[in-house]
């Protein structure tokens, strides 16, 4: 019989580590923090923390700049801080995933201080153009604004980055880069590492002359060889950032065969509503849209890929704000979007605070933000016509300050983040939404995903959530959402409300003759005659009988 990998039956917690626990008073978090909540994150009932990056930076881009692949940044610790989080967490069955950066590097790591000396091992580590200070080698523009080229007078040459100045793409057409890349992922899965989260992995396959970025010729031969050379050498997971792909690519990235990873994280939910102007500009969240997406993914990848679920993450604004209701309705339609999503075939992913219904926090002048990606922005928009105050309502709608607040973890000056400044101010709301108000309260945001998260491993619906087939039920409603998950004679059913108002549905359009309740937002399944009512943002999670 063949095992089943263990990540399939797991639920996966994000630390942004910055906001996660300060312990030293300097208002940043760091790895001793996150050390002294595991015992919080045992009680949630997670099985793996993914760390966004601790390694050696100059954090220009939170860390995503990454100086040395083999150590901590003192913000956050030492390399001996980071083995013990790894022993740890394995004392508490929670394994740790790292991410890795394998698209570009710091311009201060060493292998690109060389490069720009004119070091021929090192030169080619890097993607250069020969030219002249006028003359930018092709149109290709950066994902923080401006152009993907940068001129280096030591180096009297161009030289590509996809992201910031600061963040030169690696060359992955060069084997000797590559097999140094391995040679540190191997390095770190010796010390008891359970996995990565690939960062942008999609790039790595460029052709910058040809203005391919994503999805190139020979991506999928490197992440193979990836595989071979490391991944495969260990009993871990590891998951791929992809933004443009589609079902087709996921299945050559999740392929059960293990020839490249475990998963990738697709964005077509979260993009749904963008315009023309990407995420700045958006259109009202369609449900029945994203409903139509999630089912396209499930029967897609059924049998021959796997599924990464999530509403949010460290790039992303908070769940409940973009999807939900952060007002009247936040602890309702924070269960509803957990219960819908921790319902689904694949492997369900925690982003620091959304088990607490955090929300988005509010910036009144550019001056208050801290991310790269947001303040060049501010001045590109501005230079297309925007005004200030169009412009803040896009940061404000959209931007990657929101998921960096610090976790909120009582009503103590600062959240209990910390005893000194925060490096970034705490959400006003901490005083009302804080783990400590919500750990021992049973009608608790935490404690319904606590729930949800007991339930995929409960011996009698676990097969089930992890294997069973998925019917999609509603599919067409604007608001109501349906599915059905079965195997061997047994069916979950899900449903719910999205929206902030009372919808009657029959019930003859649910299966089942009769429904026991396993989980719900109001405590029971509401029924008028041959009417189900669902409440504003109701949801419940049932056995068909």
């Amino acid at each position: 019989m063949k095992q089943t990998k263990w990540w399939k039956d797991s639920v996966v917690y994000q630390i942004y580590p910055r906001s996660f626990q300060d312990s030293n008073g300097d208002g940043i978090g760091d790895i001793p923090g996150i050390i002294s909540r595991l015992d919080y994150l045992k009680e949630l009932g997670i099985d793996v923390i993914w760390l966004s990056p601790v390694y050696r930076s100059p954090q220009d881009d939170n860390g995503y700049d990454i100086s040395d692949y083999r150590d901590i940044d003192p913000m956050f610790g030492t390399l001996s801080d980071m083995e013990e989080l790894i022993r740890e967490g394995n004392k508490r069955g929670i394994r740790i995933v790292m991410d890795l950066v394998a698209n570009h590097s710091s311009d201060e790591h060493a292998w690109f201080v060389e490069a720009r000396k004119g070091n021929p091992k090192y030169r080619d580590y890097y993607i250069w153009r020969e030219g002249t200070p006028d003359q930018v080698p092709n149109a290709l523009r950066a994902s923080f604004g401006g152009s993907a080229w940068e001129w280096d007078e030591q180096a009297g040459a161009w030289y590509l980055h996809l992201f910031s100045k600061k963040q030169p793409d690696l060359n992955w057409e060069n084997p000797a880069m590559r097999h140094d890349l391995y040679d540190m992922i191997n390095w770190w899965l010796d010390k008891g590492l359970g996995g990565f989260r690939l960062d942008v992995v999609e790039l790595i396959g460029k052709v910058p002359d040809r203005m391919i970025t994503a999805n190139g010729p020979r991506l999928h031969e490197y992440v193979k060889e990836m595989s071979k050379e490391a991944f495969q050498k260990h009993d871990i997971v590891t998951v791929g950032e992809t933004w443009n792909a589609g079902p087709e690519e996921a299945k050559l990235y999740s392929a059960p065969d293990g020839s490249e990873l475990s998963m990738i994280f697709q964005f077509e939910h979260i993009c749904q509503s963008h315009t023309q102007f990407g995420k700045w500009k958006q259109n009202p969240k369609d449900f029945r849209a994203i409903k139509h997406i999630m089912t396209k993914w499930q029967n897609e990848l059924r049998g021959c890929g796997w599924n990464s679920l999530f509403w949010d993450n460290h790039d992303l604004p908070r769940a409940v704000s973009a999807f939900g209701d952060e007002g009247k309705y936040r602890v309702e339609s924070a269960k509803t979007l957990a219960l819908y999503m921790h319902g689904l075939q694949g492997t369900p992913y925690v982003y620091q605070g959304e088990e607490l219904g955090m929300t988005n926090t509010h910036f009144n002048s550019p001056d208050e933000v801290m991310d790269i990606e947001s303040r060049n922005m501010y001045h590109e928009l501005g230079e297309l016509g925007w005004s200030s105050e169009e412009r803040m309502a896009a940061i404000n709608m959209t931007g990657r300050d929101h998921a960096r607040t610090p976790v909120q973890w009582d009503d103590t000056e600062n959240a209990g983040f910390t005893q000194g400044t925060p490096w970034i101010p705490v959400n006003p709301n901490y005083r009302e939404i804080n783990a400590k108000a919500q750990v021992r309260d049973p009608g608790s945001v935490f404690s319904f995903y606590k729930a949800l998260i007991a339930l995929r491993r409960d011996p009698g619906w676990r097969d089930v959530l992890r294997d069973g087939t998925y019917t999609p039920l509603l599919d067409d409603d604007e608001h109501l959402f349906g599915y059905a998950r079965a195997l061997n004679g047994k069916t979950l059913l899900f449903a719910g409300n999205f929206s902030g108002e009372e919808i009657r549905l029959p019930q003859k359009r649910l299966p089942g003759e009769r429904r026991e309740l396993l989980l719900s937002v109001y405590g029971e399944i509401r029924t008028e005659g041959e009417d189900i009512v669902f409440r504003p943002y109701e949801s419940w999670a049932a056995v068909c009988l």
